[in-house]
């Protein structure tokens, strides 16, 4: 019951609250935003949702558009900025994403939405993770954040698949907060980010780089199908087959 009504049903009151109470927040982040990295100030994502369906998260800016002599967009790593860090850091940049909550796309709490391209590199197993829509926060995120390895991770996904019901979201919700105020779970380098699940293969050399580049390509067929239909998903019943 929880699951197919409960659930979201708090999301929607939780979600909905918590745009109104932080209203003013969000106007200063905005334009906090807009005058260290300029406009636009949220940035949206295609991401894979419950069933793979794709979507767009939203997030505040973080990262110039700064670019290479080629016209090629730098690595994240020279684009992100210091404010931006500190943004992540405090987890402030994952406020917008209130407003996937709102609209459906995602839950107060799930398994993280990952980049397409990493669906790609799921097994079996580990693509359970898609039959719950995602969220803001999860299991993983409360059991080690980015200090735990991806297996870790994933394996907390599939494991809050299992079993979902309201004591367990309330607990996570509790210590998300905790987490965010004591900022823990922050990596080596002093950002909340990680390393995408695609990059992580590859390094540990578990794919090559023409996998890796060959998701990559698949990923951008993807969005552009997406955009070009309107926000519409492909009818194909496999959509993220690789």
């Amino acid at each position: 019951m929880y699951k197919r009504f409960g659930k979201r049903l708090i999301d929607l009151i939780v979600a909905l609250t918590g745009l109104i109470l932080l209203s003013p927040l969000f106007l200063v982040l905005m334009i906090l935003v807009r005058k260290n990295l300029g406009s636009p100030v949220l940035f949206k994502q295609a991401r894979p949702g419950k069933d793979e369906k794709i979507f767009f998260m939203y997030k505040f800016r973080t990262m110039t558009d700064e670019k290479d002599e080629k016209g090629n967009l730098l690595s994240d790593y020279m684009r992100l900025t210091s404010f931006g860090k500190k943004l992540r850091q405090s987890s402030l940049d994952e406020l917008p994403e209130l407003f996937n909550v709102l609209k459906g796309d995602m839950s107060l709490v799930g398994p993280r939405p990952l980049l397409i391209r990493d669906a790609f590199f799921f097994n079996d197993t580990q693509r359970k993770r898609a039959e719950v829509k995602p969220g803001i926060t999860g299991l993983a995120q409360v059991n080690g954040r980015n200090l735990i390895s991806w297996e870790e991770k994933l394996a907390f996904d599939c494991r809050y698949v299992e079993k979902i019901n309201i004591i367990q979201d309330f607990k996570i919700l509790i210590k998300t907060i905790k987490i965010i105020l004591l900022q823990e779970g922050i990596n080596e380098e002093g950002s909340a980010s990680s390393t995408d699940f695609g990059v992580y293969l590859y390094n540990s050399g578990r794919i090559n780089e023409e996998t890796l580049k060959r998701g990559t390509q698949q990923e951008n067929l993807i969005i552009h199908s997406y955009k070009k239909h309107d926000g519409k998903q492909s009818s194909e019943k496999k959509y993220l087959d690789f």
